[in-house]
């Protein structure tokens, strides 16, 4: 039985530190390039023919949101400012996020960006992608001899 080291958590510098301790890295599927972007949770479901990403983007607007596709990646940027003029000096507790939210994610080549429907409604940002016509599973006949 080898002893292993365990690092206390005085070592940790902040709450991304923890979390890869913990969970691991999600390296790849995320893309953050601006150190201030707060991360966009989504979900990505298949859907029949269609791949479907549902985005939570709170406390923005329909037109502070940016979705864009280039070479198969999937780019969400969006925008919140304040939702008070009040000065930060007077919080006691400040939890809700304000500020630039990013995601980019990295689709299959099979999904048709050219058809794509999106929708907001609420604060959650629902893209639907359907799968290109040429990738679709065709269904052949057997013939008898």
């Amino acid at each position: 039985m080898a002893i292993q080291k365990r690092q206390s958590f005085g070592s940790v510098r902040n709450f991304d530190d923890l979390f890869s301790r913990f969970l691991g890295s999600s390296a790849g599927a995320v893309s953050n390039s601006e150190p201030e972007a707060w991360s966009i949770p989504l979900d990505v479901v298949q859907d029949g023919d269609n791949l479907v990403v549902t985005a939570s983007v709170p406390g923005t607007s329909k037109d502070d949101i940016d979705v864009s596709v280039d070479d198969n990646v999937l780019t969400i940027k969006a925008e919140t400012g304040d939702s008070s003029s009040k000065e930060t000096d007077g919080y006691l507790l400040r939890e809700r996020l304000t500020g630039s939210y990013y995601r980019a994610l990295r689709l299959p080549e099979t999904v048709d960006f050219e058809n794509a429907e999106s929708q907001f409604k609420n604060g959650v940002l629902t893209i639907k992608l359907p799968k290109l016509e040429s990738k679709k599973a065709r269904k052949l006949e057997i013939s008898a001899v």
